[in-house]
């Protein structure tokens, strides 16, 4: 997938349809009440991140959105407003052939719908496609738990990506949302939700590991709503992914995160992109990435050699 060219026009074109829509009108599987069936992650081989004569470096990006409770802002805001903002930002700082895969999280206890995957894409029309499809279920638990795991599941064992496959260039994984994580998969649930035949109870750490083999991994918290400043929640992201957990003060700079990160780890240098902000953006961006300007930065992009065996279910 990702054959397509982003475009500003189409974009603007987008925008200007959905002025006076409501979130169920732009995400029109809310009125069904279920996630449409070719974002279902049962029976999924592979998403594939694929170079082409118009992408020939292609780098692979996963936002994985939470979707559940007041979460539901961030799709909505991305749609309306910043899916410019996070194209643009990538593009004008040296990378130029983002893929993009747009992705919904629950909770794989409680609700009915816990993983929904779209395709990694490059093309206006496309990204929008797959970011509108997504089912804003507005579930949870309860438990201050999500679960963020079902994502580090999908890319390390159900995602082909030219970027590292080729070229030995690690993509990119974020998952987005304001709870913590479970810590354990099992095996009965794994096999309900991905159509595996056998399948093992995997801890939250293994699967991290096994991701981290072929993407960055971010987790970006949102501290806004009822965990802000939570250090239960907070204490389990650093203790999970230490100075790549990612603490938001304001949803609204979603999309210039992302992309900011991206290029930081890529060499760009992060106050080079925080001038193409509006200050308050660059404020709130600068000050959540911090961190990872500093010393994650500085660690090397590539990973050599192949995923021996990672693939097999």
């Amino acid at each position: 997938m990702g054959y397509t060219n982003w475009s500003d026009d189409a974009y603007s074109h987008l925008k200007g349809t959905r002025a006076g829509a409501s979130v169920n009108d732009i995400f029109a599987n809310n009125k069904a009440g279920m996630a449409p069936a070719d974002m279902l992650p049962n029976g999924v081989h592979f998403r594939e991140s694929r170079d082409s004569s118009v992408h020939p470096e292609s780098l692979s990006i996963m936002v994985m959105l939470d979707v559940t409770g007041s979460m539901g802002r961030i799709p909505e805001v991305l749609v309306r407003e910043k899916l410019g903002a996070l194209m643009n930002t990538l593009i004008d700082h040296g990378v130029a052939h983002p893929q993009i895969l747009f992705g919904g999280i629950g909770d794989h206890i409680t609700d009915h719908y816990p993983l929904q995957v779209g395709q990694f894409e490059s093309g206006t029309e496309e990204l929008d496609k797959w970011l509108t499809g997504l089912y804003l279920e507005g579930g949870g638990g309860g438990q201050k738990r999500e679960s963020y795991l079902l994502a580090w599941l999908f890319g390390a064992r159900h995602t082909s990506c030219d970027c590292f496959e080729k070229r030995g260039q690690k993509g990119f994984l974020f998952t987005i949302g304001d709870e913590a994580n479970w810590d354990q998969l099992d095996s009965a649930r794994m096999k309900a939700l991905m159509g595996y035949t056998e399948a093992q109870d995997v801890s939250d750490r293994q699967l991290l590991e096994e991701v981290q083999r072929s993407y960055h991994v971010f987790h970006i918290h949102i501290n806004e709503a009822s965990y802000k400043n939570d250090p239960e929640v907070i204490g389990y992201w650093k203790d999970m992914l230490g100075e790549r957990l990612i603490i938001l003060e304001d949803y609204n700079a979603i999309a210039e995160t992302i992309a900011t990160t991206v290029a930081v780890i890529h060499g760009v240098d992060m106050h080079d992109i925080l001038k193409s902000f509006d200050n308050k953006t660059a404020n709130t961006v600068g000050n959540a990435l911090m961190k990872i300007n500093t010393s994650v930065a500085k660690q090397p992009t590539k990973a050599g050699g192949w995923l021996s065996g990672i693939f097999k279910l």
